[in-house]
């Protein structure tokens, strides 16, 4: 299937259509009518693609969207992974719609769980929680639609397997999983410098929440050690947009 992608590139943006293997970098080819002069050859040349990484239990698509500078450190962000949590999802969506920074590489995923978004309900569509069902420490809990139903096995819900999947081929130097309701930065595990730093750009509170079994970001601390995942919580309802701003300039800064 052929796909969309935009590429902004120092001489402008370029629409380019996909419609071969879309992990495959785009190439950056000039041509007899291009005026690229040696300043222009200079400036970095950005990315702006959406892949398809998937589809739900409920065939809704799920999304990500590579954006920034190629060869900088990435940075993984995901909007929502529990349905009735998703004030992350503007966050997100600022990041994809601005313009590709220039001194980090995003990869953007708007929603993990879109079944669940639709349906306000912390579990995806088998009543499993998402953040509940990665590798590490994985534990039989519960049943469909508990409250912490941890899956039949870990890995048993196409969702996670997606992240799994683009985590493992990306290795992303920092991932950012939002939540909601607690505002505050998790000390989850990783480089507490980084999420301290994090918890500064947004004046936000740095503390330790419990760790949970089967948990996105423990499986990446600890299947990765050289890199480091952390959640945000952030607070009750719905963000401002100069509370969306402020969460989103934030991941630009983190590591500038």
């Amino acid at each position: 299937m052929a796909m969309t992608a935009v590429v902004t590139a120092a001489v402008g943006t370029i629409a380019v259509t996909l419609d071969r293997d879309p992990e495959r970098p785009i190439p950056q080819r000039g041509s007899r009518g291009d005026s690229v002069g040696p300043s222009a050859a200079r400036r970095p040349h950005t990315v702006h693609v959406t892949r398809l990484l998937g589809r739900s239990l409920q065939r809704r698509a799920i999304r990500v969207t590579e954006t920034g500078l190629p060869g900088r450190r990435a940075i993984l962000v995901v909007g929502c992974i529990h349905g009735n949590e998703p004030a992350g999802i503007a966050v997100a969506r600022d990041l994809i719609t601005d313009p590709a920074p220039t001194r980090v590489l995003l990869w953007v995923v708007p929603s993990l769980n879109p079944d669940g978004v639709v349906a306000g309900t912390r579990q995806n569509a088998h009543g499993v929680d998402l953040n509940r069902n990665f590798p590490w420490r994985w534990r039989d809990i519960g049943r469909p639609g508990d409250l912490y139903y941890s899956g039949s096995h870990a890995l048993s819900e196409p969702e996670s397997q997606m992240a799994r999947r683009l985590i493992a081929r990306q290795r992303p130097y920092v991932s950012i999983w939002f939540h909601q309701q607690e505002d505050v930065v998790d000390q989850s595990g990783g480089a507490i410098e980084i999420e301290r730093r994090y918890a500064f750009l947004t004046h936000m509170r740095l503390t330790r929440l419990p760790r949970y079994p089967g948990s996105a970001a423990g499986w990446q601390d600890h299947a990765f050690p050289r890199t480091t995942a952390f959640v945000v919580e952030l607070p009750t309802g719905s963000l401002s947009p100069h509370g969306v701003e402020r969460f989103s300039d934030a991941i630009l800064r983190l590591l500038g």
